[in-house]
């Protein structure tokens, strides 16, 4: 009789990184502000706030009050209602640029570091060329040319994060491609494209998914930037970057305009950072 394997000892690595993270303090705060900010954005159409983009001339500029609970802006409009709205755009654009960068990053990076050769040359060169130009500035420049949106924003975002996942993942793959196993795979006769839905790709997912997290962080403060310089999400449209933009007009009269927005970008960006963090150190195969 062939003996079956414990599921529970099967299961034992998936525990032993789950109770690493929970053990994890600032892991866990991380993922508390994270969550927070995520059950807010997707809340917004249901929370008994004002519409966002509803003027009221009467209450221009008006401070904190049980009206209002974080004040009201420069022609009136509520600002915990663009807070709450404003942190979809931000999340959105956190999370659709970092997947266009995966998404065009990971295949490259695997092709380079697999194959080598010609393919790993003009791959590696390419990328030397994006990562030449500062992230936020090759940000700036790529949604510049695309257009003032939203979208073309996201899309410039992921392009120019996009050079640290190929770096990243071709890393990983020149380790493991020379491993046991993948050598051993290669001596039996299995295809390429099963070693490296097999074998190579599950073993580089753990840092990418960190470098992922990581990156969220900083496709939200690029996000801001953009928005802040008008090439991001358009008014009326609420965004945190476009409020500090609208609030720096207004600092001595009105500094709840630029706290609240400055405020909710550094906590969510905190929370990307420690959750990354706490990640790394879960998933790091030498603590396990």
């Amino acid at each position: 009789m062939v003996a079956q394997p414990d599921p529970i000892l099967a299961a034992r690595p998936q525990n032993r990184v789950w109770k690493k993270f929970r053990g994890h303090r600032s892991a866990m705060l991380g993922g508390f502000l994270v969550s927070f900010f995520i059950l807010i954005a997707l809340a917004a159409p249901i929370l008994p706030i004002p519409d966002p983009a509803t003027t009221d001339w009467g209450a221009v500029r008006k401070a904190p009050s049980a009206a209002h609970w974080l004040g009201t802006d420069e022609i009136g409009r509520d600002v915990l209602a663009r807070m709450i709205w404003g942190a979809q755009a931000s999340l959105l654009a956190g999370v659709v640029s970092v997947g266009i960068a995966l998404m065009l990053g990971v295949p490259l990076g695997i092709l380079a570091g697999y194959f080598g050769g010609w393919t790993d040359a003009i791959i590696s060169r390419c990328t030397e060329a994006l990562l030449a130009a500062p992230f936020l500035i090759l940000a700036i420049a790529l949604a510049a040319f695309l257009g003032p949106s939203l979208t073309n924003a996201m899309i410039a975002i992921g392009i120019s994060a996009m050079p640290i996942f190929v770096r990243l993942t071709r890393g990983q793959v020149l380790n493991i491609k020379t491993a046991d196993y993948v050598e051993s795979a290669h001596a039996i006769g299995l295809p390429n494209w099963r070693i490296l839905s097999r074998y190579i790709f599950p073993n580089v997912l753990p840092p990418i998914l960190v470098q992922a997290t990581l990156t969220i962080a900083t496709a939200i403060i690029a996000e801001a930037s953009l928005s802040f310089l008008g090439l991001g999400q358009q008014p009326p449209a609420p965004s945190w970057g476009s409020m500090l933009n609208t609030a720096k007009n207004f600092l001595n009269q009105a500094p709840w305009m630029a706290m609240w927005p400055g405020i909710a970008i550094f906590l969510v960006v905190l929370g990307f950072n420690l959750l990354g963090d706490g990640l790394r150190d879960a998933l790091d195969p030498r603590e396990h």
